[in-house]
């Protein structure tokens, strides 16, 4: 049985993200997946890596038990919201301080390279935004995409890595938005 992590990074429980991850939760779990949700706002943690990694700052409770999920999970789901062309502060705080190294990766001792510490499970980043996608990647080229997929994700060995953009959000009407529901719902399906 696949095993789902969905992390909705949006801190307004109210949005279309929350609506995209139980979506998305809904259909894998009409086909058999165990997934689990999780709501980065319902969190208790320091968003702030303090240290940088010169210096170990204890994870709090929460960021252990979503390692653990990390782990135990096949395949990763991000929701999350396009601000200021990249995603919201919430979700790279949360990123700071759970993929660590040791745990998402490790440097070589004496080399550039690295270890990638998460091979062998995949990711889809779902992603609400009010610009139109073909502007996001013609003028801006797509920069939120680009860090969490490559800059963070494939670094640490997570491949494949999808992305589902729907936009813009702000001038949609309640038909459009249904339609995404129904598309989130079907990847969740097919559990991509």
């Amino acid at each position: 049985m696949k095993k789902i992590l969905i992390i909705n990074a949006n801190p307004d429980k109210d949005s279309m993200c929350a609506m995209f991850a139980e979506s998305y939760k809904k259909g894998a779990k009409l086909a058999g997946a165990e997934c689990k949700l999780v709501n980065l706002i319902d969190l208790q943690f320091d968003p702030v890596l303090h240290f940088g990694y010169r210096k170990r700052t204890e994870l709090e409770p929460d960021l252990v038990q979503v390692q653990k999920d990390i782990v135990e999970a096949n395949h990763l789901v991000f929701v999350y919201p396009t601000w200021w062309s990249t995603y919201p502060a919430l979700l790279k705080g949360f990123i700071d301080r759970v993929f660590l190294p040791k745990f998402a990766f490790k440097y070589r001792e004496n080399s550039l390279l690295w270890d990638k510490l998460l091979t062998g499970k995949s990711a889809r980043l779902i992603v609400t935004m009010d610009t139109p996608k073909w502007y996001y990647w013609l003028v801006y080229k797509s920069p939120g995409h680009n860090s969490l997929k490559k800059g963070i994700l494939e670094f640490c060995g997570i491949k494949p890595v999808k992305i589902s953009a729907f936009g813009p959000v702000k001038t949609s009407d309640e038909a459009k938005r249904q339609k995404w529901i129904t598309k989130v719902e079907e990847l969740g399906r097919k559990q991509i």
